[in-house]
């Protein structure tokens, strides 16, 4: 897929890779060889019926392609830019056995894209708000990728959904933590509005265990509840520095980006500090997003700091290549220790130390064992520690009867249902994190459970 110069693209938050034209896609779709048992199909944590759709991009008929991706799919436009459809539904394409399988994410977003360009001409199934909707009350915690994806499939099933939204825009992770150039914020809002024109009514600035609790909504009359507030309470190592100025949390740091707009500064009002030499700490796609946006903010040298080898890295490929591309550079099998600063407070210095790689660990890749004496320092202006997230106890905190697992996620059986009847849960709530795609499986899922127990 074409794709801004790295030299020009470190430069803006405008989206990096470019799609695909028509003729593009035409060609890309005609490659899909029909297969009678697609094995694609399984890989879809939603089951899109991906052959049908490329046979419809194949034969120009566009409308019908977007149409059979939104009868599985809600968000088509985000999955075709940010799913890693590589380890999902590429991965099982017959192609890629002795050549390249299939770029299924490229043709979705091209149908999805397609839509968005040429609204007029799309027949995809609005439901207008009606009142034959069922009586029961359904209520949607966080407005994530699970969450739109519960929501809207309960609204196709005509019941009565409200989301709740702690902050001031919807999408959850899709605003706060994916960056501009990955997922241009208006495709989120646009597919938000998809959602609400099938009738489901959304609140912001509407923190579930303040604002209201889950009682108080069952006294207003709520009869099942969906839970899909991820995974937002960030971790950090426990070293000594990490309190210093100039040490952020991804979950800060992007959040003031993306979501606040702190990268345009000062026509919005958030700002960013940040050096001239930045270090992120990890190897998973939210490190990777970290970085990408510290060259963008105008740091002059940027690296990752990951305590395994690249092979071992949990982000995607493209991503990694892309920020090479950009210039980050890797500091790879180190580990840092220790963080410095000046006496005004300020982060000056990490020091590293150097890891081998031992036996493999729970995850299944080798771990990272420290080699003695190896520590050196090396001086940097800012850290962001992007390690993982865990879950926020805001509302788990109100809700004592709700079990909980010894990480402190939700229990939920593989239908999505909780201790607790009328609850539902998934996406990294329940799994930790995850991918959006697999977060809106979940969801899926999950409508299904709630609509059998309320029927």
């Amino acid at each position: 897929m074409r794709k801004q110069s790295a030299s020009v693209r470190v430069k803006n938050f405008s989206e990096v890779a470019q799609g695909f034209t028509e003729k593009e896609a035409i060609a890309e779709a005609k490659r899909c060889i029909q297969c009678k048992v697609p094995q694609c199909v399984d890989g879809c944590p939603v089951n899109i019926d991906i052959p049908k759709f490329i046979g419809f991009i194949k034969d120009k008929e566009y409308d019908k392609a977007i149409k059979n991706i939104k009868e599985k799919n809600s968000l088509p436009a985000v999955c075709g830019r940010v799913c890693p459809q590589e380890d999902q539904c590429e991965i099982k394409c017959i192609l890629g056995k002795k050549g390249k399988p299939i770029n299924i994410g490229a043709l979705e977003r091209f149908a999805a894209d397609w839509e968005l360009q040429n609204s007029s001409k799309s027949t995809v199934n609005r439901k207008p708000l009606t009142v034959n909707r069922k009586k029961k009350k359904v209520a949607i915690i966080g407005s994530g990728p699970g969450g739109l994806t519960c929501a809207a499939e309960l609204a196709k099933m005509d019941y009565d959904v409200t989301v709740f939204e702690s902050l001031h825009k919807f999408g959850g992770v899709l605003v706060y933590g994916i960056p501009e150039f990955r997922l241009p914020k208006r495709i989120v809002e646009i597919e938000a509005d998809y959602i609400k024109s099938l009738g489901v009514d959304f609140k912001s600035d509407y923190v579930i265990g303040k604002t209201r609790t889950i009682q108080q909504l069952k006294d207003e009359g709520f009869k099942a509840f969906y839970i899909g507030t991820g995974a937002g309470l960030p971790y950090f190592m426990e070293m000594e520095g990490e309190n210093l100025n100039g040490v952020y949390s991804a979950n800060e740091f992007l959040t003031r980006v993306n979501l606040m707009k702190a990268y345009l500064f000062p026509e919005y009002d958030t700002p960013v500090t940040i050096g001239k030499r930045v270090g992120v700490i990890g190897g998973g796609n939210v490190a990777f997003d970290s970085v990408r946006c510290a060259k963008r903010l105008g740091a002059e040298e940027v690296f990752i700091i990951y305590r395994r080898s690249r092979q071992e890295m949990p982000a995607r490929q493209e991503e990694i290549e892309n920020a090479e591309e950009e210039g980050v550079r890797f500091h790879l099998l180190t580990n840092p220790v220790k963080l410095r600063g000046d006496d005004k407070g300020w982060l000056k210095e990490v020091e590293l130390i150097k890891n081998e790689l031992g036996e493999p660990d729970a995850s299944g890749r080798r771990r990272p064992v420290p080699i003695k004496d190896s520590n050196y320092r090396m001086p940097i202006d800012t850290i962001v520690v992007a390690i993982g997230q865990g879950p926020n106890p805001l509302l788990l905190d109100t809700m004592p009867d709700l079990k909980l697992n010894r990480k402190g996620y939700i229990e939920a059986d593989p239908e999505g249902r909780t201790s607790i009847p009328d609850i539902f849960a998934g996406g990294d709530i329940v799994t930790g994190a995850a991918t959006v795609i697999q977060a809106m499986g979940a969801g899926k899922i999950a409508a299904r459970s709630i609509d059998g127990f309320l029927g």
